[in-house]
């Protein structure tokens, strides 16, 4: 504990003398962990934006006009199967043929000249399925075309799969650009990790040489590598506390002014990141930010300490 005290004087002592480059430190974490949470809320509202566009993929089978109560219902209890046996099916809804067109009439009220040219009701029969992971789309695509039982009753019996939609093609795309972007961002906040830790070396060097007179004068009354560091180390956690402290502070503006402007702009898009996720962060940053310190003045201060 005594020498904790010490290495927390003398890391106070060190800032003082040395506050320009103490300033640099603070401003290099500040800025470093701002961006590094600013990124970590962004990567969080694109990977809601992109989890809302996955929950919306959905598998409709269209049904032959010719299909008897009989065959339908075999149809419902083949797919109440793969539901029950905790397969990747999570609903099934049937829609008749009125309530089709009913869904056609809101998705067309723009357009209500499209639904006047229609010759009765030509749409068919539809299930929709709802799904427990869609990046298994296909997997259960492939279990229904399987099945006799659909591909007798489907609406284009000759090719069965015309019958079963769910945006093939459109829906591996989407899939694919929200892995990149999943990905993008973790590499985002990992470089950026990096780049803190090279400035903050930068910065914690700066402060050695101008002590290494001193460092010489420790190692030769015989001080251990672990007491000449401590103080550094110490000064390199605290600089990034109050780096990490004034990031926090900017994000929570930022969160109260910005983000909800941004949300009123397109809040048609889910962007909202919970409350408590906020927390969270602040928290990683603050953790973060000290490990970063400590890590930077470590590394800085090997070069002076080789035998």
């Amino acid at each position: 504990m005594s020498k904790i005290i010490y290495f927390l004087k003398e890391s106070i002592v060190s800032s003082r003398r040395n506050l320009g480059t103490t300033i640099g430190g603070i401003v290099t974490i500040f800025l470093s962990l701002l961006m590094i949470g600013v990124t970590i809320i962004i990567s969080m509202m694109i990977g809601n934006l992109a989890t809302s566009f996955e929950d919306e993929v959905n598998v409709r089978l269209y049904i032959s006009d010719e299909a008897t109560d009989e065959q339908i219902s075999s149809l419902d209890s083949y797919l109440k199967t793969l539901e029950n046996d905790a397969g990747n099916i999570a609903s099934v809804e049937f829609r008749n043929k009125d309530q089709v067109l009913e869904d056609f009439q809101r998705q067309t009220a723009n357009n209500p000249d499209i639904v006047n040219q229609l010759d009765g009701n030509p749409l068919p029969r539809t299930y929709v399925i709802t799904l427990r992971d869609t990046h298994k789309v296909q997997d259960t695509v492939n279990a229904i075309l399987g099945s006799e039982t659909f591909t007798a009753i489907a609406d284009n019996p000759s090719d069965p799969s015309d019958s079963i939609k769910y945006g093939q093609g459109t829906v591996e795309r989407l899939f694919a650009v929200t892995n990149v972007i999943r990905y993008a961002c973790i590499v985002a906040v990992v470089l950026l990790v990096f780049i803190s830790l090279v400035f903050l070396n930068n910065t914690i060097r700066l402060a050695i040489l101008a002590r290494r007179r001193e460092i010489s004068i420790m190692r030769l009354v015989g001080a251990t590598n672990g007491f000449i560091r401590g103080p550094f180390v110490m000064e390199g956690a605290l600089q990034a506390l109050v780096g990490a402290v004034f990031a926090i502070i900017v994000l929570s503006l930022v969160r109260v002014t910005v983000f909800p402007a941004l949300e009123n702009m397109v809040s048609f898009l889910p962007l909202t990141v919970d409350p408590g996720v906020y927390s969270a962060i602040y928290i990683v940053l603050i953790i973060a930010g000290v490990l970063i310190g400590m890590l930077g003045s470590a590394i800085a201060m090997r070069r002076y300490l080789k035998v």
